[in-house]
């Protein structure tokens, strides 16, 4: 098997899936199963998930906002549309890009999920905070340091035990991929 395979299935066999701070779920398993349950709740109810990164992370938001509702049937919102970025980041700096909006938009029991490699982005700290001022349900998905900011502030929480972008972003983006298709097994839609 190629090195850098082998790596990366080293440490998404290392990953530790946490509720809040004090409880680690025993294996991988468990904890997806919690996880997509945490979704199915939010889609039952059918309140609001809104997807929050930076960089590469960004692209996983994005692109998890997209599965999550085509594929989830779940109510997801966009923040990365450019004229709202430009303008949150022009008038209130770019550590308040994802505060501001949530700011604005988020009820009280709306799901935010906050991906951040490192998990001390200012901007990714700023809308966690923001989000919990405004009742939502936080789930992180990070890596790098065990003791990151995110990390201590979700409900739930992905932790890739590496300190590689690359790796730590596949990671993050596989699990929410396997969420998305549990969910849609659950639904009885058929995964071509």
């Amino acid at each position: 098997m190629n090195k850098y395979i082998e790596e990366l299935m080293e440490h998404l066999n290392h990953t530790e899936i946490w509720l809040g701070t004090t409880e680690k779920y025993v294996d991988y398993d468990t904890g997806i199963g919690a996880l997509t349950e945490k979704f199915l709740e939010h889609k039952k109810k059918k309140t609001r998930v809104f997807f929050i990164g930076n960089g590469g992370s960004s692209a996983i938001a994005s692109h998890m906002t997209a599965d999550f509702m085509k594929n989830g049937g779940m109510n997801t919102y966009s923040l990365y549309d450019s004229a709202v970025m430009t303008c949150m980041g022009n008038d209130y700096g770019y550590e308040f890009v994802f505060s501001k909006p949530l700011g604005f938009l988020v009820k009280p029991g709306d799901l935010v999920v906050a991906i951040s490699s490192s998990g001390n982005s200012p901007n990714i700290i700023s809308g966690i905070e923001t989000a919990r001022q405004q009742g939502a349900v936080i789930i992180t998905f990070t890596g790098f340091c065990p003791e990151n900011k995110a990390k201590q502030r979700g409900d739930m929480n992905v932790y890739v035990p590496c300190e590689k972008y690359g790796i730590v972003e596949s990671i993050h983006n596989l699990i929410l991929q396997q969420i998305v298709d549990e969910i849609m097994e659950k639904d009885g839609v058929e995964i071509p």
